[in-house]
């Protein structure tokens, strides 16, 4: 199979598709891996450690498309890159679809991609294999980013996440238990804030109170308890999820409106469409915009900011899935790994995957 690996063009996102020792291993099983000039330095790859992996290294984005059976990215596809995909291709990464423009999934549509989007690669067990990696990493910045945007040079409140003696702590409320809202509370609690922990899973509030040993406080998240910890809370973290599909707003502008001046809100999920009414994407150059008096950090791809570590992490949950398609071809992988069959978006010119069909009919019914 002939593999492309580009460069992402999107601002700042210096992640690449596929490491050196992923050219390696494929190369050595017979396959041809195409990489486009200086794909990898943004992570720490040079061109040479791709050519030393087997690799052969091509001088434009367009060549690495039309060279390529299957392309991997880490972040969707800009206009241009569409531009370039060829009919009946394999694009692979972190997609979002749902929360795209309906262009962009058009385009999917009219060329016949199979467009294998890894946020939404389920095991039978509900876990998220893929994404894990980047909810893990996303959860552990959370806590530095926070601090930096609640110091007063950036509009923040000034106040000390872990306060000092005679001084409380800053209290984070985080909504949403999963993988993100997990790694953070710990992040948080390592640098002595106040953490509240809000999910509409009671069981999971269980397993949260165990696992932090009761030094977290945790809540159903019903409407008046997210309103009640709204106006106590110095940061407020969105972590809410719902594969595949746009993120319900659970956090109203009258919510924001009754937080502390100079608060922090960070949206995670925003590469969802966002947990929070006042929410609208930013990067990483430019990350946050002040909404109601509150400082809003809403970047969608927070772990492009540790591109080495983040490519690494994702490199190592997708390999399996990656090697079996290269082996056997998309088909007979998607029909020997459910797991990754869960993952595929669109297909043979159709939407495969329910809650992005949902999102994309919905708004063609709405004039969008």
């Amino acid at each position: 199979m002939n593999i492309g690996i580009p460069k992402e063009r999107r601002d700042l996102e210096r992640r690449v598709g596929l490491t050196p020792y992923g050219v390696d291993l494929l190369t050595r099983a017979g396959h041809t891996c195409y990489i486009e000039k200086e794909a990898g330095l943004g992570a720490g790859f040079t061109d040479y450690h791709y050519e030393r992996a087997g690799g052969c290294i091509v001088y434009s984005g367009e060549e690495v498309y039309g060279r390529a059976d299957m392309v991997l990215k880490a972040v969707r596809p800009t206009q241009e890159e569409l531009e370039w995909l060829r009919e009946g291709q394999i694009l692979c990464g972190f997609l979002h679809l749902a929360a795209a423009r309906r262009e962009i999934v058009r385009t999917l549509l009219e060329k016949k991609i199979t467009a294998i989007a890894y946020e939404t690669i389920e095991e039978e067990d509900g876990t998220l294999p893929v994404l894990r990696t980047m909810s893990e990493v996303a959860g552990r910045m959370a806590p530095q980013l926070a601090a930096t945007f609640l110091q007063s040079n950036y509009g923040g409140r000034g106040v000390l996440l872990s306060g000092v003696p005679g001084i409380p702590a800053a209290r984070v409320a985080i909504l949403g238990a999963g993988v993100l809202g997990t790694n953070a509370a710990r992040t948080f609690l390592g640098l002595g804030a106040d953490v509240f922990i809000l999910d509409r899973n009671l069981e999971k509030l269980r397993q949260m109170d165990w696992l932090f040993q009761g030094r977290v406080t945790t809540m159903v998240s019903y409407p008046f308890n997210i309103a009640r910890v709204a106006r106590f809370a110095e940061v407020l973290i969105g972590a809410v999820l719902v594969p595949g599909a746009r993120t319900p707003i659970i956090v109203t502008r009258e919510m924001v409106r009754s937080m502390k001046r100079g608060a922090v809100i960070m949206d995670f999920s925003i590469d969802q469409g966002g947990c929070v009414e006042t929410s609208r994407p930013t990067t990483l150059r430019d990350p946050v915009f002040m909404e109601e008096g509150v400082v809003h950090f809403c970047v969608p791809n927070v772990p492009g900011a540790v591109p080495r570590t983040a490519t690494h992490a994702f490199n190592n949950a997708v390999w399996p899935y990656l090697r079996r398609i290269a082996e056997v071809g998309w088909e007979q992988a998607l029909e020997e790994m459910p797991a990754l069959a869960r993952g595929v978006a669109t297909r043979d010119g159709e939407i495969v995957n329910e809650p992005l069909a949902a999102a994309y009919y919905a708004g063609a019914e709405g004039g969008r």
